[in-house]
């Protein structure tokens, strides 16, 4: 028989991606500020776009090259250190995003995707697109987990967010497993 475990943690949501069962369930719903853990939700946008699940022609390759604006590179913390002479192609950011946790590189990606042309319109596509993936306690201010009013994510938001990308994008989930990335 299985024992029951618990965490000090102030909300958790463990869940067994190959069976679908939830293993720890914790305050699972309560939506808290995600940090970094936002910008999985910039990354499956960004694989959206450029592999779409519903036929459509893709908005991106990762084969484009993207501006730096000033707005993503006065983003601190963890950085790619783009500089807006800086024309990056889109899997550089995606590495830099996933290894290297790049404020600017999730910034850049988001004012390309973003109907808009800015971030503040990605983070309300974002909001809308969380809403129809299930992701009901979720809403962000930015690509990146900035600290802002408002910006929040729930830990079963996260937990439908990681098994979304690994099912609807496995080609990009190597990805999540590489430890080094020299930009």
């Amino acid at each position: 028989m299985a024992q029951a475990f618990d965490t000090i943690a102030r909300a958790a949501y463990v869940f067994g991606q190959a069976t679908g069962t939830v293993l720890l369930a914790k305050e699972e719903d309560v939506p808290l500020p995600p940090a970094s853990m936002s910008k999985l939700m910039t990354l499956y946008m960004a694989f959206e776009a450029i592999n779409p699940l519903n036929g459509q022609d893709p908005i991106v390759t990762v084969d484009d090259i993207l501006p730096v604006s000033q707005h993503c590179m006065n983003y601190t913390g963890s950085t790619m250190f783009l500089d807006t002479s800086d024309r990056v192609p889109v899997e550089d950011l995606l590495r830099g995003v996933i290894v290297l946790s790049g404020n600017d590189a999730s910034c850049v990606l988001a004012e390309a995707l973003s109907l808009s042309g800015t971030e503040a319109g990605f983070a309300q596509q974002m909001t809308t697109r969380a809403q129809q993936l299930g992701m009901h306690n979720s809403t962000f201010a930015n690509s990146n987990g900035w600290p802002a009013v408002g910006h929040r994510m729930s830990m079963r938001d996260l937990g439908i967010l990681a098994n979304r990308m690994i099912t609807d994008y496995p080609t990009f989930y190597p990805l999540f497993s590489e430890a080094e990335f020299d930009y």
